[in-house]
């Protein structure tokens, strides 16, 4: 029994190193061109701004993520993220829009949707809508997954950008004076945008 305790422990031990040192993530340089999602139909290529962390995605519908340092007097780094559902999946622009508006919720009682900003655009023939709403940030992951909170003075920079395989969705939360830190950055970022067929 002794001797398959051990031998179990060694093989789990192994299997967790393997893990560990398997292949990096999609994503795994701030600076490099980065693919979202390769395969045979193409893939959406972004490039990270100088200063943005890279971190492993959480989760397979999590393209790429990463930490934006705090702002000067902001205890909070801000957090982007790219999800990726497959063709078709994810819902369309317009519920995107407003489920991400119907988490942010304003101080003296209005509708977030007042205040929201919406811009259409396109980025290297690629359909792109962009959000902008501050507020109180009382939502969770995308994937319905994580606790909804209650962060005043948060604001929220969102956006779908549509491709021949789908959708990709980026949503940037955080402090609103680290996230207006960021914002031109988080522009650059979308602007990057390149769709490899």
């Amino acid at each position: 029994m002794f001797c398959f305790t051990i031998k179990t422990s060694v093989a789990l031990l192994a299997g967790a190193l393997c893990w560990a040192c398997g292949p990096p993530p999609t994503v795994a340089s701030k600076n490099a061109p980065q693919a979202s999602v390769p395969g045979s139909q193409g893939e959406l290529r972004l490039k990270a701004p100088d200063g943005w962390v890279s971190e492993r995605p959480s989760s397979s519908m999590r393209v790429s993520q990463y930490q934006l340092p705090a702002a000067e007097g902001d205890t909070e780094a801000a957090s982007l993220v790219v999800y990726y559902f497959g063709a078709g999946q994810g819902g369309s622009v317009d519920a995107n829009l407003e489920r991400w508006i119907g988490q942010m919720q304003t101080p003296d009682g209005k509708p977030s949707k007042d205040k929201a900003k919406t811009e259409n655009t396109t980025v290297n023939g690629l359909k792109v809508t962009l959000l902008d709403v501050g507020g109180t940030y009382a939502g969770g992951d995308m994937g319905g997954g994580g606790a909804a909170q209650s962060k005043p003075n948060f604001r929220m920079r969102a956006g779908v950008i549509e491709t021949p395989k789908g959708a990709y969705f980026i949503k940037l939360v955080g402090p609103e004076k680290t996230v207006s830190r960021w914002d031109q950055a988080f522009q650059e970022f979308v602007r990057s945008a390149e769709f490899k067929g």
